[in-house]
């Protein structure tokens, strides 16, 4: 089942400018259903289309040209993580995923931010959260909950390669990574060391370029497996 909306930015939306183009890709339609409803009611984002499956992805992303895509880890026959694979291969701009999953320690949704996802929130939050996520990724932020991705290192070794990326960040460098991993926004390193706004963008970019990272996410995640943060 795929399903394209034609999505026109509500008024209140383009005086403050376009809104926020949103995919849901979900098996279940009563979750698709339920998250287009509420979202749609937002004024600064719009539903695009919706998609029942990884394997639609590709195509419906074509043609809706969704900022950020609501991605479901289970589908039956092609799941969220190969879908955010196959997405972020495809472009050299893919849109922003936000994995959507019921459980947030899943070993897929591990496997889902390696792959490219910026991040991941809970199905049952409150609509006002999962809004406030995606306004985030679509302005170049991550949604980590560190105490979940710890959680989803924890057991796992240190890895050689992880450190080895990690040691090569300066000092600066390094401090803005562990901030990062606390959840801290831009805005908020910005405050917590004094400095502007643009000056953390270009240490992020520094930081996401020497780790090799796609995004913030999988910067954190490295973070972790090298044991620059500590995990709870």
């Amino acid at each position: 089942m795929t399903t394209v909306n034609a999505g026109g930015a509500p008024d209140g939306a383009r005086s403050a400018g376009r809104a926020v183009r949103v995919l849901i890709v979900d098996d279940e339609e009563l979750t698709r259903t339920g998250l287009r409803t509420l979202l749609s009611a937002q004024p600064d984002l719009t539903v695009v289309g919706e998609a029942a499956d990884g394997s639609e992805v590709l195509p419906l992303v074509d043609a809706s040209r969704p900022d950020v895509v609501l991605m479901d880890v289970r589908m039956p026959t092609v799941n969220g993580i190969e879908a955010t694979r196959r997405l972020r291969a495809a472009s050299a701009e893919p849109p922003k995923i936000i994995v959507i999953t019921t459980f947030e320690n899943d070993e897929y949704v591990y496997d889902a931010l390696e792959a490219g996802a910026s991040g991941f929130i809970r199905k049952r939050a409150p609509v006002q959260q999962i809004a406030h996520a995606i306004r985030l990724v679509a302005s170049g932020d991550s949604v980590l909950f560190p105490e979940a991705v710890a959680r989803l290192t924890t057991g796992r070794p240190v890895r050689r390669e992880a450190a080895e990326r990690v040691a090569a960040l300066t000092r600066r460098e390094a401090e803005i990574l562990q901030l990062m991993a606390e959840g801290l926004t831009n805005q908020q390193i910005a405050g917590a060391l004094t400095v502007s706004p643009e000056t953390v963008k270009t240490h992020v970019g520094n930081v996401l370029t020497k780790l090799g990272a796609g995004n913030r996410t999988q910067a954190v995640i490295l973070a972790f497996e090298a044991g620059l943060v500590p995990r709870r």
